[in-house]
């Protein structure tokens, strides 16, 4: 008697989303440390989702205000930006804006620390 053989496919697929969108104003300098990146005023940590999202977002941060990129990650989507609080802040404001109103994404309330 021959074994029937059941294949299962899964797929993930994500929703267009900013999923976490929140600026640290002025961390400790010990963060920058342990994260490997240089001491600014703030910093803007975001996660998209499709994870690909953050190269959009990391051109949209460098043309909006005067940051720099911290850390990007297209495989897991995060990215964290670094600048001024207002500097930052504004950055954040234009990937929220950008990807919801021109891309369709579901965008995030930036919140503060």
């Amino acid at each position: 008697m021959s074994e029937e053989k059941k294949r299962f496919i899964q797929e993930f697929v994500p929703g267009k989303q900013i999923t976490l969108s929140h600026l640290i104003a002025n961390p400790d300098p010990d963060m920058f440390e342990k994260l490997g990146i240089q001491q600014e005023g703030a910093l803007g940590i975001l996660t998209l989702t499709p994870s690909e999202t953050v190269i959009i977002a990391g051109d949209l941060a460098t043309k909006a205000a005067h940051v720099q990129l911290g850390f990007l990650d297209r495989f897991t989507g995060s990215l964290v930006i670094v600048g001024s609080v207002s500097e930052v802040d504004m950055a954040m404001r234009e990937i929220n804006r950008f990807l919801s109103e021109t891309l369709g994404y579901t965008p995030s309330i930036i919140t503060k620390s």
